[in-house]
């Protein structure tokens, strides 16, 4: 399911973030790694603070320095500098998945305004929204990020919604690779969390929409039974779990106590702010959790 790994880089010590945890998952299930630089159109001579690399030689030298990092020992690297200067750096990394052949884009949650530009907006979410293949976020304020991070605990929010399972089937597989535990998430909306037509009648008939609700959970529980038995597989153990909080809180709420290393989420990048869950999910967690999150493209059905 992937076999090649893609890293944008762009010279910054914030972009560099990302190698710790590439270089474990290339070990733990079994890629190679392909460091690559754009060379952008009109570039600024700093970024992040720090010299910008604005030529083909300097990106080479620099890709090759970090291909040499003692973190990437032992895996497969190459590199590779796009001389040709463009204007639009996260269309030429989506062409570049397919150009180079990669399965996953390792980036991480800085944009263009710094580290405060995190996901909507930067570069990461429109390279999520052009593209096809699943993206790899890693906050740069996570702990220990010069250290080899370890993906042993993964969260999988679900919302009953067959597309977002998705991200079940990529869970499943990095799961039996790494030999990581799995927890399936459903948050099931309380009064005043809703949103919609659902909150007009809650409003209206507060005692009822409860009812309704709590009626709900068990249908969720059994629901996360059912795609739990399809991903239970020798030495994984898969856990499930319902909850009343809003959805965001319940994932942040159930990554620290499950010591989540991983969220895997399906996302409809291409629709931008009506993403997963409405756009409101990603964003969130982005802001409020430091824990790495893999979103998994999924197609709508017609």
């Amino acid at each position: 399911m992937i076999k090649h790994l893609l890293v944008p880089l762009d010279g910054s010590t914030l972009a560099e973030s990302v190698i710790a945890a590439a270089a474990v998952l290339a070990k733990g299930i079994g890629t190679d790694i392909t460091l690559i630089h754009i060379i952008e159109k009109d570039a600024p001579e700093r970024i992040h603070g720090q010299r910008h690399l604005t030529s083909p030689e300097q990106a080479q030298q620099y890709l090759k320095s970090i291909a040499g990092m003692e973190l990437l020992k032992g895996i497969p690297v190459e590199i590779h500098v796009h001389e040709e200067s463009v204007n639009n750096i996260p269309q030429s990394i989506a062409d570049h998945t397919k150009e180079l052949h990669q399965d996953l884009i390792i980036m991480c949650t800085h944009g263009s305004g710094g580290l405060h530009g995190m996901l909507f907006g930067s570069i990461a979410q429109q390279v999520i929204s052009l593209g096809k293949k699943p993206v790899l976020l890693i906050n740069p304020e996570r702990k220990n990020k010069d250290k080899e991070c370890g993906f042993s605990n993964f969260l999988i929010p679900l919302d009953g919604n067959p597309e977002h399972e998705e991200a079940v089937k990529y869970a499943s597989w990095l799961a039996g690779k790494c030999g990581a535990g799995v927890h399936l998430l459903m948050a099931i909306p309380n009064f005043g969390n809703m949103s919609g037509g659902i909150t007009a009648s809650n409003r209206l008939l507060p005692g009822t929409t409860s009812r309704m609700m709590d009626m709900i959970v068990p249908d969720a529980i059994e629901y996360l039974e059912k795609v739990k038995s399809r991903i239970e597989q020798p030495g994984i153990k898969v856990t499930t779990s319902a909850s009343r909080a809003n959805p965001a809180n319940a994932i942040i709420d159930a990554a620290k106590k499950y010591n989540t290393d991983l969220i895997i989420l399906g996302t409809h990048g291409t629709k931008g702010a009506e993403a997963f869950w409405a756009g409101s999910i990603t964003p969130k967690l982005s802001k409020s959790s430091k824990i790495p999150m893999l979103l998994v493209p999924v197609k709508e059905k017609k």
